[in-house]
């Protein structure tokens, strides 16, 4: 299996998030992130998908998304071509005499402190989801207290634009 990541512009309308999700969930694959937000048009939202699946049963469920009456575009963003994050807030503990080593760990993947308390540190990190893998696994040594992660954005490199163009929908 190989891991896909769409980008599907959809109406900015209640229920279409759960319609979209329900369609994988109805076909039996499991949604490894997901992450929704408006795009530069308020009336239009983008959803990132990424999915571990082979090709032929992912071409079958993008075309059922298709017919989705407020989809109206599906790419699948190519990571070669595209540039991909994921935010990481995560707090960790950072008694006095650790907060140094943590400070410069957070420092070494241009991560930054967005809270401090006597004990423990705030950290905010983007990147890929190896970046944060391997920022976590280099600060769970000092105690993780507490993390959470958005799920991947994503978006094409150069000049061109899935909004761009006429007509949203596209087969």
């Amino acid at each position: 299996m190989t891991m896909h990541t769409l980008s599907v512009l959809v109406e900015n309308k209640p229920g279409v998030l759960a319609r979209v999700s329900g369609l994988f969930s109805r076909r039996g694959f499991n949604i490894d992130s997901l992450a929704v937000g408006e795009t530069e048009n308020p009336d239009v939202s983008r959803i990132t998908i990424v999915v571990n699946a082979e090709s032929s049963p992912l071409e079958q469920v993008t075309k059922q998304l298709n017919k989705l009456v407020n989809v109206l575009k599906i790419v699948e963003l190519d990571p070669s071509t595209s540039v991909a994050r994921e935010l990481l807030l995560v707090k960790v503990r950072a008694d006095r005499n650790a907060r140094g080593q943590v400070l410069e760990t957070v420092s070494l993947f241009r991560a930054r402190v967005v809270d401090v308390a006597p004990d423990t540190l705030t950290v905010e990190a983007t990147g890929t989801p190896d970046k944060l893998d391997a920022l976590l696994r280099d600060l769970e040594p000092f105690g993780i207290k507490e993390m959470v992660q958005s799920g991947l954005v994503a978006i094409g490199r150069g000049p061109r634009a899935i909004t761009a163009g006429p007509a949203l929908r596209a087969a």
